[in-house]
């Protein structure tokens, strides 16, 4: 885990209950799949790193996609989570913030000034909204179920079995756009089937 440059900076967040319940969260996603709490962390976190990123001068399609991208590295290594070194949001926030500089270095353009107060992550919700959150889960699933075969094929191949965007196209038979466009298309029908108070 990477969490250099981060002490005491804006994206440090402390340890409450709620984080305590996110932790968990993490937990079970690293020891069992726990689909269902990766869709719970998925819903938190997806919009607030998408904002995050869009604050930082990528564009709303750019955001969504490293959004996407960053959720699915906290998928996969989930596992290297350490409650002790960080919370969780400063975890998956410091991956946001790794995945656009990146990003920035390859296209050559100035880093952006992650001291700047704007670039903070939304402070997290309350208790009461996590127990909405898990009363919610029978509906995220029997949303997912409902997609388009096409859409939730690549949803089961890039989240839950854990295929590199490129291998689904290629496994496909379809372009890397496409890939990403059904992505978009399903995680925008899931959340407006399990209605805005969800995100």
């Amino acid at each position: 885990m990477h969490t250099h440059g981060v002490d005491g900076g804006a994206l440090m967040t402390h340890i409450t209950v709620d984080g305590d319940h996110l932790a968990r969260l993490v937990r079970a996603v690293a020891d069992q799949r726990d689909q269902a709490a990766f869709v719970s962390l998925f819903e938190h976190f997806g919009p607030r790193v998408k904002g995050f990123l869009m604050r930082q001068g990528a564009a709303e399609s750019e955001a969504e996609d490293l959004a996407q991208d960053v959720m699915l590295t906290v998928w996969r290594k989930a596992a290297q989570f350490d409650p002790a070194k960080a919370a969780v949001s400063t975890w998956i926030f410091t991956i946001a913030r790794n995945r656009r500089i990146d990003v920035l270095r390859r296209e050559r353009r100035p880093e952006p000034d992650m001291d700047d107060p704007l670039l903070a992550p939304e402070p997290e919700p309350s208790a009461e909204t996590y127990m909405s959150k898990t009363q919610a889960q029978a509906r995220i699933r029997q949303a997912m179920a409902t997609l388009p075969q096409d859409q939730a094929r690549v949803l089961t191949l890039s989240f839950y079995e854990d295929i590199p965007h490129s291998e689904i196209a290629e496994r496909l038979g379809i372009p890397l756009g496409t890939v990403k466009s059904r992505l978009r298309l399903a995680f925008r029908k899931v959340k407006a089937m399990v209605g805005e108070e969800l995100v």
